[in-house]
């Protein structure tokens, strides 16, 4: 059981449902996205990820089975966040992160589908932060346009980009996302690096390119993290994006539960940009 001290984030994430796309059914665009989630014993406890769907399942939680990238290992059934009632129930079950795969199950389609986004997650190295990330977030937007692009906070230290695609197979999402870092790396070789090695890594970000992968996740949007004080993975407009480069202020990005469901009553939800709509529509990256 969540502890008292969580009961209102709780509440908030039941409120936030609907605009839940990274996990949730939609009514108008059915998907599934199969999380895999993390879980915690308090946020100074253990902490592990958990892609298996446990063996306690309630009887009215759905699961998906999503076989191995290349056979690497056998099939794995994931729990499937399709309504209010799972979403809570995982949050009750101490899963207060949520990491998704950048496709989602459609019909029988054969599984991964495939991507409906490319992402660049920027981390920021030692002697950087979101800030950093911001200047570098502005650079790739000149490459692909600003409104091709949704920014979001990992809610941790980083910013991660969404961009839509039709019709793209994994390999060429994979090739695009390097050829982009790379690009970006050769024309800022002081604040951007496109390897993940540590020693590379000292006042730069890195544009992990590597996320366009069937088998890997990133934090969904509007997922808590697993903090004292949960923030939480928000999208946020360029005009944020260009204020917190320009103050310096890392800060100006951060969010708890209570501020970003008092932005999205105010705002609505900036990740729709980049979903399908009801005719299956969507604008694409070039």
């Amino acid at each position: 059981m969540l502890s008292e001290e969580f009961l209102p984030n709780l509440f908030g994430i039941a409120r936030i449902f609907p605009l839940h796309h990274e996990l949730v059914m939609r009514e108008s665009v059915p998907e599934k996205r199969p999380p895999r989630s993390a879980s915690t014993n308090g946020v100074d406890g253990t902490f592990f990820f958990q892609k298996h769907a446990p063996k306690n399942l309630p009887t009215w939680v759905s699961t998906v089975n999503v076989p191995a990238a290349h056979n690497e290992h056998e099939p794995i059934d994931y729990v499937v966040i399709d309504s209010r009632a799972s979403l809570v129930w995982a949050a009750n079950s101490a899963s207060l992160e949520f990491h998704v795969p950048l496709w989602h199950v459609k019909g029988k389609s054969e599984l991964p589908t495939p991507p409906d986004h490319m992402v660049f997650d920027l981390d920021p190295g030692p002697g950087t932060t979101i800030v950093e990330c911001c200047r570098v977030a502005e650079w790739i937007a000149l490459q692909f346009g600003e409104e091709n692009i949704v920014p979001k906070t990992s809610g941790s230290k980083g910013l991660q980009l969404y961009m839509p695609l039709k019709r793209k197979t994994w390999d060429r999402a994979s090739e695009q996302a390097h050829e982009l870092a790379r690009k970006i790396e050769r024309d800022h070789p002081q604040e951007v690096v496109s390897l993940m090695r540590k020693e590379l890594r000292q006042n730069k970000v890195l544009i992990d390119w590597s996320q366009n992968n069937p088998s890997k996740t990133t934090v969904a949007a509007y997922s808590l993290r697993a903090r004292p004080e949960p923030t939480v993975s928000t999208p946020v407009t360029w005009d944020e994006v260009r204020r917190c480069a320009k103050s310096k202020d890392p800060d100006q990005l951060r969010f708890t539960a209570n501020e970003v469901l008092k932005r999205v009553d105010r705002s609505g939800d900036l990740m729709a940009a980049v979903l399908p709509t009801a005719s299956g529509s969507q604008k694409k990256a070039s």
